[in-house]
């Protein structure tokens, strides 16, 4: 699927997206409050909401 940040990503890539291992994107994302999607039985991640989870987890925002 194209559509820029509005882009579903399979787990593989949202791993990438964030940079950690996929393994750790399994067992960790409910306990991060990733938002995610059941798309059939597949799992998905939409682009935009990892971009705005990553923004709400800053911890030295600037000034």
């Amino acid at each position: 699927m194209r559509g820029g940040a509005n882009q579903l990503l399979t787990p593989p890539q949202a791993a990438v997206f964030l940079a950690v291992p996929l393994s750790t994107l399994y067992s960790k994302w409910r306990a991060w409050g990733l938002p995610a999607y059941r798309v059939g039985k597949h799992l998905r991640f939409r682009e935009r909401d990892l971009e705005s989870w990553l923004r709400g987890r800053i911890e030295n925002p600037p000034m």
